[in-house]
């Protein structure tokens, strides 16, 4: 597709009367609508003495006025969406670590941030939805009065930071990624060829909008296809075959515990299902069990594409191609926008079958984390990318993933891949979800557990799976602990998470 740099010159795209943004029950906001909105935010915020480079946290719920605001003022200058269901202590953390020049709030909303924001000094600006111009437009109003000019105004450059986004955290304290306007529209360009998408596309997105995947597989990916995202207040499912209904979605994109809490609730969906005009299913963010891919695709009826993203390079890196390209389950895919390769420690490039650390390079990537140093001089290697990710490229140059580096078990030596238990389990008949992790043990370092959700109406016990994985694992591999759990915890984004789950659950390893 033709190449674009900006997100106002990706929002070109889409035809004047064209639907770009919906919600459910609302009336559509047009192209022309949503440019005009973004030309109407940049002047307004110029207005507020705020302009390119400058960051903007954003405080929203779910739903069209969060894809907007993210897209209008990623327009004009910094985006830095922030989870809404953060609490005070989390908030003081962003607002302080972003230096935000400014925090926007639904007019009227109750939330904790509005009181750091008064301690901090930062102004708040809040967004009035304007449903009857369409799903997703919005005037912003300041609580108080903020004057330019910026130092920097007008639409967006290329070089300009776009989007910025804390990592997770889960083992450090959490780094700043700043992703510039080049390196999102290189990652929405990079999922439009790999999805095909076009103008008649509608996109369900379930996805929370202050995550990456949201934003750009789901958002700016559609828009820059100038077709249509309708967007949920979040992943619902009990309400989510009532949108599928109302909307018609050709897509969605998920992750997989989204997708195993739809597949839960099909059978007494069929007639919802018989009508729908899906084209494919896109699932990301965390491995997708080979079983859960096939189940999704006997009962939706068309094919699910597995990717591979992550923060640092806007999201997309490999994908599964649609047909009639070979789909392979357990895999991520070819690489479907960066260059992907296998690295070792010393730095050297490893051949196709050889095990080792992704490695990524492209126009999607990050140029590095903010202010720190030390993360980056271990993040690059010879100008590529170290994702954390350990894996192999087969010879057909498809990616497997055999778990993050982090998350490997080490059992007295022994590197166990929480994915390779998790795909055992799985295949038992009464398991609908696992999480492989590491437990304490006080002679090996680490023990492998497991984490499982049983499927409604069955019963299963530890020994007998702990039996089941015996037959089909090493012995070393084989779960000391296998906890029956009624729901596994996840992150923010639906996500299961490995590391710290022990400690969660209360497990240890006895001698």
């Amino acid at each position: 597709m033709a190449s674009f740099y900006t997100i106002l010159e990706l929002l070109a795209r889409g035809c004047d009367e064209a639907p770009a943004i919906t919600a459910p029950q609302s009336i559509p906001l047009t192209y022309q609508g949503l440019r005009a909105l973004a030309a109407n935010t940049t002047a307004a915020l110029n207005r507020f003495g705020i302009g390119r480079n400058d960051r903007i946290a954003i405080v929203l719920p779910n739903g069209p006025e969060m894809a907007a605001a993210f897209v209008a003022i990623g327009a004009a200058a910094t985006t830095a969406p922030l989870n809404p269901s953060y609490k005070e202590s989390e908030f003081e953390f962003y607002l302080t670590d972003l230096k935000a020049k400014a925090l926007i709030v639904e007019a009227g909303a109750k939330t904790p941030v509005r009181e750091v924001a008064n301690r901090l000094g930062v102004p708040i600006i809040e967004l009035v939805p304007q449903r009857s111009t369409g799903a997703g437009s919005f005037v912003l109003v300041p609580l108080a009065p903020m004057a330019g000019p910026p130092a920097l105004f007008g639409a967006a450059e290329a070089d300009d930071v776009a989007l910025v986004l804390h990592t997770s955290g889960t083992t450090s304290r959490p780094k700043i990624v700043p992703l510039a306007q080049r390196n999102v529209t290189a990652s929405a360009r990079h999922i439009v060829d790999s999805l095909a998408l076009k103008p008649g596309d509608v996109s369900l997105n379930i996805m929370p909008l202050f995550h990456i995947h949201g934003l750009i597989a789901a958002v700016l990916s559609s828009l820059a296809a100038g077709a249509t995202v309708c967007c949920t207040p979040g992943f619902d499912a009990f309400k989510f075959f009532a949108w599928v209904d109302e909307v018609k979605p050709s897509w969605w994109t998920a992750v997989p515990t989204m997708h195993q809490a739809i597949l839960a609730r099909a059978d007494r969906n069929r007639e919802i299902i018989g009508r729908a005009r899906l084209r494919f299913l896109r699932s990301s963010s965390a491995s997708l069990p080979p079983q859960v891919m096939a189940a999704l695709e006997e009962t939706f009826h068309c094919p699910v594409v597995e990717a591979y993203g992550m923060t640092e390079a806007a999201h997309q890196m490999a994908s599964n191609p649609l047909p009639p390209h070979a789909r392979k389950p357990g895999s991520v895919g070819p690489a479907a926008g960066p260059e992907i390769g296998i690295m070792d420690n010393e730095g050297r490039l490893l051949a196709p079958g050889e095990r080792g650390e992704v490695v990524i390079r492209g126009p999607n990537v990050t140029p590095g984390y903010e202010a720190n140093p030390a993360a980056n001089a271990a993040a690059f290697t010879n100008g590529w990318f170290r994702t954390g990710d350990q894996g192999v490229i087969d010879s057909e140059g498809y990616l497997r993933l055999t778990g993050r580096l982090k998350e490997l078990i080490n059992r007295g030596g022994e590197k166990v891949s929480p994915l390779e238990v998790d795909e055992v389990l799985m295949n038992h008949p009464a398991v609908a979800q696992v999480v492989t992790f590491a437990m304490r043990h006080p002679k090996l370092g680490e023990e492998v557990a497991a984490a499982v959700v049983l499927r409604d109406g069955l019963m299963a016990v530890e020994r007998e799976l702990r039996d089941f994985c015996a037959t089909r694992l090493a012995d070393f591999k084989v779960p000391r602990r296998i906890v029956i759990l009624e729901e596994i915890p996840k992150g923010a984004t639906g996500k299961l998470q490995r590391i710290g789950l022990a400690e969660k659950l209360g497990l240890a390893a006895k001698a």
